[in-house]
């Protein structure tokens, strides 16, 4: 089997480069032949990701940049979406039924949840003061050409 192929961006955290990282993902995927359906989830939950980062990761003024891999295997693509922010407790933050949440706290909780539903696998991880890595897996249909 050989080795998978990589894709990487960076991209400044700031909301009008998330259409570079929609249009990447875009192409990616239809060259691994994921269906119409399968691309348009991809491109929710990267975008979702990516917005998480920009909203949660840095401060109002700070000059972040947010790193994006794909990992092309045989049969799934692999997402990850890091950056070097603040980080958070996730344990924590991703509880959006918590009565004392912040709305910047429920909405993260949301994004999350959105992204575990549109994917196969999502696992997030966070270290205060360090920042935060996203990865994502989409299978191959078995229907797809």
């Amino acid at each position: 089997m050989p080795s998978p192929q990589r894709v990487q961006l960076s991209i400044p955290a700031s909301a009008e480069f998330i259409s570079v990282v929609r249009l990447a993902v875009s192409g990616v995927a239809a060259r691994m032949n994921f269906t119409i359906e399968d691309i348009e989830d991809i491109k929710v939950a990267l975008s979702e990701a990516c917005t998480n980062a920009i909203q949660h990761a840095y401060q109002a003024d700070a000059k972040g940049q947010i790193e994006i891999e794909f990992i092309l295997h045989d049969a799934s693509l692999e997402m990850i979406v890091q950056d070097h922010g603040k980080g958070f407790n996730t344990t924590e933050n991703i509880k959006a039924e918590k009565s004392n949440s912040s709305p910047e706290d429920f909405g993260l909780g949301l994004g999350l949840v959105f992204i575990q539903s549109l994917m196969d696998e999502a696992e997030i991880n966070s270290i205060k003061g360090k920042g935060t890595t996203l990865k994502m897996l989409k299978n191959l249909s078995t229907h797809a050409a």
